[in-house]
């Protein structure tokens, strides 16, 4: 029996390149209006030093934790709605393994970091869906 070698899709082949970093005590409304990149729906909170990790804040994250909360934005600092250590994943990664991850964890979308430790995108399920899956069938 010949078995048919399927096509590996890497994260770097559909993640985003265009994120938004930025600093943990900018203020949620500092944040929100700096986002360039809305389409990704997220921002990457910087590390403060070479010991530190990245944090992650979708904007589901300020809804439940700001919004329902009423909860001034000019009052809360990013880093009190982030996520850290932020779950991050290699742009050689397999997205079928990176998809298995994200449901495992419960993410929606991951930083993605090369070898050197840096940010170079970001990915989610859309990302790897529309743009991956769509590509193996």
């Amino acid at each position: 029996m010949i078995v048919a070698e399927s096509k590996i899709i890497r994260v770097r082949d559909v993640m985003k390149e265009k994120y938004d970093l930025v600093d943990g005590l900018n203020s949620v409304r500092e944040v929100l209006k700096k986002m360039r990149h809305v389409e990704a729906k997220c921002v990457i909170v910087d590390k403060r030093d070479d010991n530190d990790e990245y944090g992650i804040v979708v904007l589901a994250d300020i809804a439940k934790k700001v919004l329902a909360e009423n909860r001034s934005p000019d009052r809360v600092s990013i880093y009190e709605v982030m996520t850290k250590p932020a779950v991050t994943v290699h742009p050689e990664m397999n997205i079928r393994h990176a998809s298995a991850l994200f449901a495992r964890l419960g993410l929606s979308r991951a930083p993605v970091v090369n070898s050197s430790g840096e940010v170079i995108g970001i990915v989610s399920y859309t990302d790897m869906v529309m743009k991956g899956l769509l590509q193996l069938i």
